[in-house]
Order: C-alpha cells, then sequence, then structure tokens
C-alpha cells in the first residue's frame, strides 16, 4: 500500500500570494500532478492540515479545486490555520468526517493500513492539545482492531523540536498520548505537519515523522533567541509503503522537475 502525505499547503483566494509572497496555489498544484505521475499511482493521500491559511471559505474554494484533480482517494484533517465549520462546509462530500465536535474519525477501508486522524487542533489558538476526550476517543479505536497495521495522522507534533518559534506551539499532552500509543504495538507511523519540516523521532515505541511543506520552509534555527523566518526552499511530500513483512517505509520527496534519470544507480 502506497501512502502519500502531503502538508500545510495554506491555499489563499485566487490571485493572492501567501505572506504577500509565495504562490501556494501553484506550489500546490504542483505537488498534486507530482503525486499523480508517481508508478505506481498511490493508494491513498492524506493532507495533515493547513490546507488554507485564514479559514476562509474563498481560500476552501480554491483549495477544493486543486485538491480535486488528485487521482487517488483523499483524507483530510484541519490544522491550526484552518477554520472547523468552514472546513466541514468545504469538505461537506467527505462523508468519513464526523458532522459535530473534533474532526477525528478511523479510515479502516482504504487498505491494509488503518488511518486513524486525530484532530489535535484548539480552535483560535495556534497550539494543539491532546485533552482527555482525545485519549480516550484514540484508545478506543485503537483498541477495536489492536493488531490492524495502523498509521496515526493529526497536525501538531507532539514534541519539542529545539527551535523556539516552533515549540511554542507544539502539541501539549505528548506524554499522555504516547501512553495510549505505547499499548499499541501495530501503530506502524505518528506522522504531522504543522512545522514545514521533514523531522522523525522514536515516539511511544513506534516513529513519528514530520512532513515539509508544499509552499514555504520555516527555518531551522535551533537556539534560543532565534527569530522566526522561513525559506522557499524546495517543496515536498512524504511517500509512505507498507508491504506485508517489512512494514511502513517512509520516503521524503521534492516537488518539481530534476536532471535524469540517468543509466545508473
Amino acid at each position: 500500500m502506497w501512502i502519500a502525505q502531503i502538508s500545510d499547503p495554506h491555499v489563499r483566494p485566487r490571485g493572492i500570494l501567501y505572506k504577500d509572497t509565495v504562490d501556494s496555489n501553484a506550489m500546490l498544484a504542483a505537488a498534486v500532478r507530482h503525486i499523480n505521475a508517481l508508478v505506481p499511482l498511490p493508494d491513498l493521500v492524506i493532507l495533515t492540515g493547513d490546507i488554507v491559511d485564514e479559514g476562509d471559505p474563498s481560500e476552501y474554494l480554491a483549495a477544493c479545486e486543486l485538491l480535486s484533480e488528485i487521482a487517488a482517494p483523499l483524507r483530510v484533517i484541519p490544522g491550526n490555520h484552518d477554520e472547523r465549520s468552514a472546513f466541514r462546509a468545504a469538505f461537506r462530500d467527505h462523508v468519513y468526517l464526523p458532522a459535530n465536535g473534533p474532526l477525528s474519525y478511523v479510515d479502516d477501508r482504504s487498505g491494509p493500513v488503518r488511518i486513524v486522524a486525530l484532530d489535535v487542533t484548539v480552535p483560535d489558538r495556534h497550539h494543539g492539545e491532546v485533552d482527555d476526550g482525545a485519549l480516550a476517543w484514540l484508545d478506543t479505536a485503537l483498541g477495536s482492531d489492536p493488531d490492524r497495521p495502523t498509521l496515526i495522522m493529526m497536525h501538531q507534533p507532539p514534541f519539542a523540536c529545539g527551535v523556539p518559534y516552533l515549540d511554542t506551539y507544539w502539541c501539549r499532552g505528548g506524554d499522555r498520548l504516547a501512553a495510549v500509543v505505547a499499548r499499541y504495538p501495530a501503530v506502524e507511523r505518528i506522522v504531522c505537519g504543522h512545522v514545514h519540516r521533514h523531522m522523525q523521532l522514536r515516539f511511544a515505541g513506534t516513529l513519528l515523522c514530520t512532513a515539509p511543506s508544499t509552499a514555504t520552509a520555516i527555518a531551522l534555527r535551533p537556539y534560543p533567541d532565534a527569530r522566526p523566518a522561513s525559506f522557499i526552499e524546495p517543496p515536498g511530500f512524504l511517500l509512505h509503503q507498507w508491504r506485508s513483512g517489512t512494514g511502513l517505509v517512509t520516503h521524503s520527496i521534492p516537488v518539481g522537475s530534476f536532471p535524469g534519470p540517468f543509466p545508473f544507480a
């Protein structure tokens, strides 16, 4: 099973640049074209939040037009820049999304890997939080089929990466989340967005990784007095492959056209 993960496209209304600098819509369109050209085509595409930048319906209109070009089934969760009511309205045809409350759900019909989407966003705040309700929901979801290979998708990562302006907005309650996840060895991966960078670490007996943004890259400045900054680095996405006997292998893929292929390896 192949799962492509895109994140943090920060779509803007047609004709408006992200932060007055970057055509994030064109960059998402390029990522979609790249994914559609993969051989084999992914079985599933997941989008780990911050679909739009300001939560405005006009942004969601543009986002849905761009995302409709994805050839594979799509699963989405919100990020801190999304607005839940507008998000629900935009993706009302995504029947797996719950009608009320947090946008957490289980997708166990897309292939051998079960997708558990955990909504940790806090309305009108940039940090995430795993509260009692989220922990209880996750424990029930994982316990319903404890031996099924599972990928948990969320937006804010529950760890401190050492970059001060990112760690202000991490997902709080990571230790409690880890205690639940550690009880289920079949969790192959926890995947997040939010930080606009690819990071990976061991977490709760499994691996946790973050996806790059299809727009800008937040600067890696791991020192105490670092000032917030971003770069227009090559955008990217993650590609996860699950095989029986091997488990989940994660690849980091840059978006674009590059010299090659050459007849050597």
